[in-house]
This record gives C-alpha cells, sequence and structure tokens, in this order.
C-alpha cells in the first residue's frame, strides 16, 4: 500500500533536508567555460580558451609517456603517502620530504587547512580580488573572512590586512603572484607582515605560479620561512607550468608538524596513482618548464605592445595571465570575444566589471585573441 505524504511528514522531510547555514553562503567556483561547451552552444569550431591559466603547450612528454607505461596497473590503489613524487619534490626544493602535503590540487590543500585548524570563533584574513577558495574554507567552518582591498596598483595591501590582524586571527592567505592581477608583494613587505602575525596564525602564501615569478629578480621564494621554521604553508601545483590541470596535482609544504596534522584529516587516496607518477615525470622535465617560461615572457611582451596600441590600461604580469582594463562592459566584450571563438575571464567575478584576464598561450592563439579583440572593441 501506498504511503500517503501528509503536511507533517512532508516537513519532517524538509527539516532532514534542510542544508547548513553557512552552506547556504557559499558561492559556487565558476570554472572558465570549457570549448566543448561553447562549440554546442554557438555552433562553432577552431575555439581557443584562454581563461584558465593552462599551459598551452600541453604537459611534459615524459609525463604523457608515464601515463602510457602504467595505464595497465589502474586497477592497483595508489601510494597513499606518495611516496615517490613526495621524495622527488624533496631533492628538487630541498626540503625534508615530512614537510610536504599533496592534495587533489592545491585546492585540497585549502580545504584540508580549513578543516584541520579552523575552529568556532576563528577569523580569516585574505586581499580581494585573489583566488575564492579561501574563503570557502572559511565559510565551510564557520569563521569569518575578512577581504582587504588590493592596493590601486591590484598589489596585496599588507599594511591594511596587518590591519586587521587580532587575537582571533588564525590564518592569512597571500596569493603570489596573485590570481587574477598577477601582481606580486616585495621580499621586505612580505618580512615586515611576517612580524607582524601573531604566533596562533597561521600564513598561507599561494604560489601557484611560482615557477613563472622565479626567474625575475623581484620575486621572493617563501619557503625559507618554511626552512626557518615560520607559521608559513607554502602552496604550490602541478596544474600551471607543468601542464597536468587535468590530473589535480597540488601541494604544500610546511613544518613537519603542521604537515602531521593535515595527514590526519587527508583522505588516504586523494591524489591518484597517474597523477602521481605524471607528477613526477613532469618535474624531472625542467626544459619543458624553460621552455614554457621562454613562451610566456613573449607572449606577455606581445600582449603589452598590443593594448599600450589600443590604448588600454594593464597590470604587469608574473604569471602566465593579464589582467587588463576593456573600459566597456567585460561581460559584453567576453560574449563578443566568444563569438570569435575566444574564452577569456571576466572581471566581473572579481570586482572588476570592465577587466578581463587573458592566459598568455601560443603564439598563434595569442595572435587570434588580440585580432578579436581589436575587432571586438572597434565594433562596440
Amino acid at each position: 500500500m501506498a504511503r500517503i505524504d501528509t503536511p507533517t511528514r512532508v516537513e519532517t522531510l524538509k527539516e532532514a533536508t534542510r542544508v547548513a547555514e553557512n552552506i547556504t553562503r557559499l558561492t559556487p567556483y565558476r570554472p572558465g567555460k570549457p570549448v566543448a561547451e561553447v562549440e554546442r552552444e554557438l555552433g562553432i569550431t577552431g575555439i581557443i580558451k584562454l581563461a584558465s591559466n593552462e599551459n598551452s603547450l600541453g604537459p611534459s612528454p615524459k609525463a604523457v609517456a608515464a601515463i602510457h607505461n602504467y595505464a595497465s596497473k589502474m586497477h592497483v590503489y595508489p601510494d597513499a603517502s606518495s611516496f615517490e613524487l613526495r621524495n622527488s619534490l624533496s631533492a628538487h626544493l630541498n626540503v625534508a620530504s615530512d614537510t610536504i602535503v599533496l592534495g587533489n590540487g592545491s585546492d585540497d590543500i585549502i580545504h584540508l587547512l580549513g578543516v584541520t585548524f579552523l575552529e568556532p570563533g576563528d577569523e580569516v584574513i585574505q586581499g580581494y580580488p585573489s583566488f575564492v577558495r579561501y574563503e570557502s574554507a572559511a565559510i565551510l567552518n564557520n569563521a569569518p573572512c575578512h577581504l582587504v582591498p588590493l592596493t590601486s596598483d591590484w598589489v596585496h595591501d599588507l599594511d591594511a590586512m596587518a590591519e586587521r590582524l587580532n587575537s582571533h586571527t588564525r590564518m592569512v592567505f597571500i596569493t603570489n603572484p596573485n590570481n587574477p592581477t598577477g601582481t606580486i608583494v616585495s621580499q621586505e613587505a612580505l618580512e615586515r607582515f611576517i612580524a607582524k602575525v601573531p604566533e596562533r596564525a597561521l600564513i598561507i602564501i599561494d604560489e601557484a605560479y611560482y615557477e613563472y615569478a622565479a626567474p625575475s629578480p623581484d620575486y621572493s621564494d617563501a619557503l625559507r620561512y618554511v626552512r626557518e621554521g615560520e607559521n608559513v604553508v607554502v602552496l604550490r601545483t602541478f596544474s600551471k607550468i607543468y601542464g597536468l590541470a587535468g590530473l589535480r596535482v597540488g601541494y604544500g609544504v610546511m613544518r613537519s608538524d603542521i604537515a602531521d596534522s593535515l595527514h590526519q584529516t587527508r583522505e588516504p587516496f586523494n591524489l591518484n596513482l597517474m597523477a602521481q607518477l605524471s607528477a613526477v615525470a613532469a618535474l624531472a622535465d625542467q626544459e619543458h618548464v624553460t621552455k614554457t617560461v621562454e613562451m610566456n615572457e613573449a607572449g606577455k611582451a606581445d600582449f603589452y605592445r598590443a593594448f599600450e596600441e589600443m590604448g588600454l590600461d594593464y597590470t604587469p604580469t608574473y604569471g602566465n595571465f593579464v589582467w587588463f582594463d576593456t573600459r566597456k562592459n567585460s561581460a559584453a566584450v567576453f560574449q563578443a570575444l566568444l563569438r570569435e571563438g575566444v574564452i577569456t575571464r571576466t572581471g566581473d567575478v572579481f570586482g572588476a566589471p570592465t577587466y578581463l584576464r587573458v592566459t598568455v598561450g601560443t603564439q598563434s592563439e595569442n595572435t587570434k585573441f588580440l585580432n578579436a579583440l581589436r575587432k571586438t572593441l572597434s565594433s562596440s
């Protein structure tokens, strides 16, 4: 006999599926539009994606070979400790292997930090605009996240962030280089800020674009603070310059006691077998990294020249993307570029409605984008 839902029962069922209040405050992450989705929507082909800061050269051939070589072993559980990758990173970075925590992208490490260390009454500080997952980690754990505006030059305002520090501060996120603006903070400013942070607070320095910025003499490698025993966690990834975004390999470097705490909350197989093996191979191919940096530097120069010719303001970048002002509604520019077969990222999601962020691609991709931008701006 079928059960009849009474009004009381319906209300009880709704109560059982009631979402926690903090979850309702989460804003889902908006990734760059996939090429296949745009092709379906617009019925065009030959689309290029310059929206997600991927490596347009693709992954290292050595990483591809590693997946082919081990594809027949995909029925086996991965090494839960990622021993080989952790030891390869240890040698590459000159840090102890027990200071490294690996994750399903650096997003995974950000999530683990929040779950492991945030408690009621704790507070989080970050620059704005910056990577949205920091605020999400705070909201998931019922901690207020203070968004401190960047300077007029789109740089983290560490002095203003220092003013927000108090006895409740548990985490501070600094993205260096910053996404979406591509700017960095100086070593002097960073050291001055770290000296002001309460001892109970963790300073998380996200260096997802480290390899692009590292050649610059202006850039400070934050691993020195970990080696010195500071409450600093450095985040890096294989998604960007190493071209493994589809495999999701990120890592954090921190004091071993902090790492031990994250291992308590980490999923046992959070990094799959193919991700581990391809990352080891990619790390060994520094020639591919060098080629990518050279491509990026050439592309940045082309973008700068073109933006100056078009009279557009842009922010010099230390990453593989450029943040620039279209002087128009960026959502409209974005849609027009889509129709020309180019996917970019609008600034409205970052609170900058006239800005676009565009990834530096190959020479042919950059040329297609610039031609499409000139056509778009001249016709609107």
